[in-house]
């Protein structure tokens, strides 16, 4: 066989799908790859909570193991989680979800948004979401056949969603849109005001919101909204949420959706045939934390909270300006004072002064001029880490 005949027969047999080859590696792995090789380097890049999962929790799920919970648990969940998990979100936000039909335990956030989009998403819909905005929605929204539209946000507006570029991009299409408030990368958090703006248009049109809700504890000197509490939203609204940010618990992956029983049955049915069920470990250690975690969150968010003030005006002190973040654990600077583009900026960081941040650039073309920085580490770590920044600034300032 020919090269040319060898060729012919790859394209027409590709053994990687179409949807699969649309997919661009994560652009927040990419630099972990390369800092994972390197010595000495401060980290402000991965999302994740440098506390560890508090210690009640932990015993918990090894005496769970102790006493042989080691067998699966229903599809659905432990029965008790999920009416622990209604009684949270009820006394919480004041929205209630029928423990048996409407809530359902997912391996971590990101399953549950996997879930929706292949159970409400027909190929060729189109979901509308925020740019910049977490690096796992786009591909989410393709690998279940959809076409991801997005909405600019910008510094000007605190990134928040404005409701008529929102509608703008609203056509027969349409099928939902995703929303990520508090948002990774930025730390915005919607108003709301606009959060009711949005629930109006989506109303309006007779659209389904899903709404990505895993930062919601990790708020500062604001309240939270959770979407699904908006008046008349409960039944338009998928609510994600989960235990890894607010509870230190990235490792034990376990997430959860709330909504109609019908969207929920459609999830479970996908869920049967993919995971089966989350881990009856961190479920049991789940329970615990929905019981008896409070204080431990209360004091994690005061800690946030004053690594947030700390570097937000470190960085603005160095002449990367920065609006000030309201949620979630990340600053979201603008290098524009070095003329980089954010991958630039962020190799060169790394490789100078061995700082890892992610560039915006990763997070949609609204994040580039930024990057993202994550303050879920030590204040000393904070404060050497702006010390390199500040060298690296002044070597590459523009004029």
């Amino acid at each position: 066989m020919s090269a040319k005949q060898l060729g012919q027969l790859k394209r027409r047999h590709s053994i990687i799908s179409r949807r699969a080859n649309r997919l661009s590696p994560s652009g927040i792995r990419k630099f972990f790859d390369l800092l994972a090789s390197m010595e000495g380097v401060i980290s402000l890049g991965v999302g994740e909570p440098d506390f560890t999962t508090p210690w009640h929790i932990r015993e918990r799920a090894i005496r769970s193991i102790e006493e042989g919970y080691t067998h699966y648990t229903s599809n659905m969940g432990i029965p008790e989680l999920r009416r622990e998990l209604s009684r949270h979100l009820r006394e919480r936000y004041g929205v209630h979800y029928d423990p048996n039909e409407e809530l359902l335990i997912t391996v971590g956030v990101s399953e549950a948004l996997d879930l929706v989009m292949r159970a409400i998403v027909n190929p060729g819909n189109e979901i509308i979401m925020p740019d910049p905005s977490f690096v796992a929605y786009d591909s989410c929204i393709i690998l279940a056949g959809g076409e991801p539209v997005r909405v600019p946000t910008c510094r000007e507006n605190n990134f928040e969603l404005i409701t008529a570029d929102i509608e703008a991009r609203i056509t027969d299409k349409t099928k939902a849109i995703l929303l990520g408030f508090p948002a990774n990368p930025t730390g915005a958090v919607m108003s709301r005001d606009r959060l009711l703006e949005i629930a109006e248009l989506a109303h309006r049109h007779q659209m389904m919101v899903v709404s990505d809700e895993i930062y919601d504890r990790l708020v500062y000197g604001v309240e939270h909204t959770c979407f699904a509490s908006l008046p008349g939203m409960r039944e338009q609204t998928v609510f994600l949420g989960g235990f890894s940010k607010a509870y230190a618990m990235t490792g034990w992956r376990i997430g959860f959706a709330a909504a109609r029983k019908e969207i929920i049955a459609a999830m479970t049915k996908i869920h049967q045939y993919t995971m089966m069920s989350a881990s009856t470990i961190a479920q049991v250690a789940a329970i615990e934390a929905l019981a008896s975690g409070e204080p431990s969150v209360l004091e994690m968010v005061e800690d946030y909270n004053r690594r947030r003030k700390f570097i937000v005006k470190g960085l603005n002190d160095i002449g990367l300006t920065c609006f000030e973040p309201r949620g979630a654990f990340y600053a979201f600077p603008s290098i524009a004072v070095t003329g980089m583009t954010s991958e630039e900026f962020s190799e060169q960081l790394l490789i100078e002064e061995k700082v890892a941040v992610v560039p915006g650039s990763a997070f949609g073309a609204c994040g580039e001029g930024y990057v993202r920085c994550c303050y879920a580490t030590s204040l000393a770590d904070i404060e050497e880490a702006l010390s390199r920044m500040k060298r690296f600034v002044n070597r590459h300032k523009r004029g």
